[in-house]
């Protein structure tokens, strides 16, 4: 089997100040890892002229392929194609193909006039294979220099992923024989990643070459991932489905989820298999639950929607906490979360609540209650359950860490372990 390389450079001032997340090189690597090929770098460089040269120089000698995403656009601090130009020893010249695609987005879909700044979008170095770009206007361009693929692609997430799958991955199948990469994931709750370790410690020892296993913690919880890489891919899943299954019956206590998916779709998924719903009244998180559970399409199936009671005033009106439990036990206490769960499985007419209220930080706690103290309580019609939480991160963090506990509260509710 052959071993390709490939190094993934992103190109920007705004990725480097942290203005904008680089989320182009996350994605390309998983798709180039679907393909059979090794990542071997990740590199982010500046609008700086010298700084892409040496990127392009560094990166040729390591990778068999060099991805860039950025700097192409119409403004004066878009400098890659110029310098790709001059890099491959190439001189600027019109593709019609392009200026009749950029013309058209300009006169026929944005019914604006078309000006010399955007017939520049156009102009490619005559040295590049033009990858037409369907989503916008700077085209994906195709190089090769002592044996190297190189192509530069719009830093633009969607017409970076356009160009990848239209051209850049067909033509890494077809040029390169890398064999098959896979893996599979399951997620572990309530154990910690060295006591993991020692518990599966044979099972890992065992592993054939091909095969390697990962940990991955998060959240307070550990996911173990096998990898494997094999010219025949079925016989390749049958290698690491061994494996996997002694994974899976040696961690079953801890076993949230044999696939890698997140919290919130283990819990979405097991609603509705058995066709129930979920509210959720929240505090400390205002509404990070919710939107972890409806950024996912068919979430509407199970989840019917949210209180968020920030302020007392709204726990007294609308989740009916007593102004005397507020007054005497506090917001963030194991009946006031009773009570908001509890009314907010009756107001919604759901089969379970969700309810947390806590101390998110950085101000705002006391000896009695320190920061990242959360309480949590999960309704149904028949009991509600709480847990007393105690984080110890930054605000967003514990915010995280708070609306994925809840929501492991509610899965082991459903499936009657607490």
């Amino acid at each position: 089997m052959e071993k390709v390389f490939a190094s993934i450079i992103t190109i920007g001032d705004e990725l480097l100040i942290g203005q904008v997340i680089d989320t182009n090189s996350a994605w390309i690597a998983q798709e180039l890892n679907k393909a059979g090929i090794l990542v071997k770098n990740r590199v982010s460089v500046g609008d700086v002229r010298e700084d892409i040269w040496n990127a392009l120089e560094t990166e040729r000698k390591k990778a068999s392929i060099v991805l860039i995403t950025g700097g192409l656009g119409p403004t004066a601090d878009d400098i890659t194609k110029p310098l790709l130009c001059e890099y491959f020893g190439g001189k600027m010249i019109m593709d019609e193909a392009t200026l009749a695609h950029v013309t058209d987005i300009f006169e026929r879909i944005l019914k604006r006039p078309m000006i010399e700044r955007n017939r520049k979008q156009a102009e490619v170095p005559d040295v590049c294979t033009v990858l037409k770009n369907e989503r916008g206007t700077a085209p994906g361009m195709l190089f090769e220099k002592e044996g190297v693929i190189f192509v530069s692609m719009p830093g633009v997430p969607h017409e970076m992923k356009w160009i990848m799958k239209a051209h850049v991955i067909p033509l890494i199948e077809k040029r390169f024989s890398t064999g098959f990469i896979r893996h599979q994931t399951l997620l572990t709750a309530g154990i910690g990643e060295s006591f993991l370790a020692e518990m599966i410690q044979d099972i890992e020892t065992a592993l054939p070459s091909h095969i390697k296993l990962a940990y991955l913690p998060n959240y307070g919880m550990v996911r173990l991932r096998l990898s494997g890489t094999g010219l025949d891919a079925a016989q390749l899943e049958k290698d690491i489905a061994i494996y996997f299954q002694q994974l899976l019956q040696r961690t079953e206590k801890y076993l949230v989820t044999d696939s890698d998916i997140p919290m919130e779709l283990v819990v979405g998924k097991l609603l509705k298999e058995r066709n129930q719903t979920v509210t959720t009244a929240e505090s400390c998180t205002g509404g990070y639950i919710a939107h972890l559970i409806t950024k996912h399409d068919g979430s509407s199936a199970y989840y019917k929607g949210s209180i968020v009671s920030y302020a007392n005033e709204i726990k007294e009106r609308l989740l009916s906490v007593p102004h005397e439990i507020l007054a005497t036990k506090g917001a963030v206490s194991e009946e006031t979360v009773k009570v908001m769960a509890e009314t907010a499985r009756t107001a919604m007419n759901t089969d379970y609540a969700v309810a947390v209220s806590g101390i998110m930080g950085p101000r705002g706690g006391t000896d009695q209650k320190p920061v990242g103290m959360v309480w949590v309580a999960v309704s149904s019609s028949g009991k509600t359950i709480t847990e007393l939480f105690q984080f110890r991160f930054d605000r967003s963090r514990n915010i995280e860490l708070t609306s994925i506990n809840a929501l492991n509260l509610l899965r082991k509710m459903i499936l009657g372990h607490v």
